[in-house]
């Protein structure tokens, strides 16, 4: 007890001792580095890299017990893969350190080019697409539709027909109607405008998808797994509606869920607290 209560005694000097030697520009590199790592770690978490990352901790926390208990052979052979760290994060996380400095690399400056009537332009957009997928859903008409956000998509734009027109829900039925010239492809809606159609998108690299998911659900997974795009899709085969955001495929969705799904997803005050709960499929799972 006489021990806790010196040490609790030496706290307010402590305290003032750090006062005099902490700065402002101090608090602002921890707070960087904080943001820095909370970003990777978000990051890291969405990617199949996660299951890695937890590998790695898991090597950490023996190499720390070895050392407590003096395991000299395993803290020796453990401390030699340790002081490779550099190296095999590199070589471990190659393809979610490429796809993070393309994130960087593409990310529009929308603070600084704010355009009146943007969020009028989406709500107008997703209006028109939900209702022209709900069309194309009862003919089995096969689309798809990226709805680009904060990363740009001009790299994917460019592989396909511009078209820069006001969101109709007749034009979008017109350019997925079958054999018509622009069918083939994606179309990418950007801020409510449709950009560009017959857009090629990368597919996914996800073994674990389902066999019976076709071309147009892996390229609106590969490119949700590139980007931050919101991804419509409308199957051919069945007619069913599938919607891909971050490397998760939602699929069998209602007007209603779609709906509220992209409003949750595309609305510009994404952050705030939504009223209603996250839209589920209507088996109430998330297909991959």
């Amino acid at each position: 007890m006489e021990t806790i209560d010196a040490l609790l005694e030496q706290i307010p000097g402590l305290l003032m001792s750090l006062r005099h030697t902490i700065t402002v520009w101090d608090v602002v590199d921890i707070l960087i580095i904080t943001v820095l790592i909370y970003r990777i770690l978000s990051f890291m978490r969405k990617t199949s890299a996660s299951s890695v990352m937890k590998g790695l901790l898991l090597i950490v926390g023996v190499a720390l017990l070895s050392f407590l208990f003096d395991m000299y052979v395993l803290t020796y052979l453990l401390r030699q893969v340790l002081q490779m760290g550099i190296i095999l994060i590199v070589v471990l996380f190659q393809p979610e350190i490429r796809k993070m400095f393309e994130h960087m690399g593409t990310r529009r400056l929308n603070f600084l080019f704010f355009k009146r009537g943007r969020d009028e332009n989406v709500e107008a957009g997703i209006s028109n697409v939900i209702a022209a997928s709900e069309s194309m859903a009862k003919s089995k008409t096969g689309a798809i539709i990226v709805f680009e956000r904060e990363v740009g998509l001009n790299d994917f734009a460019v592989t396909g027909t511009r078209v820069d027109a006001q969101a109709s829900s007749a034009l979008i039925q017109n350019i997925f109607y079958p054999n018509s010239p622009l069918h083939d492809g994606a179309l990418i809606v950007r801020e409510g405008r449709l950009l560009a159609a017959a857009c090629m998108l990368p597919l996914s690299n996800n073994i674990n998808l389902s066999r019976d998911l076709g071309m147009r659900h892996r390229a609106g997974l590969g490119i949700s797994e590139r980007s931050d795009a919101v991804v419509v899709i409308v199957s051919e085969q069945t007619g069913t509606i599938s919607v891909a955001v971050d490397g998760m495929l939602k699929r069998h969705l209602t007007k209603d869920t779609l709906e509220k799904l992209l409003a949750k997803e595309l609305s510009s005050d994404k952050g705030k607290p939504a009223k209603d709960k996250a839209p589920k499929d209507d088996d109430g799972k998330e297909d991959m």
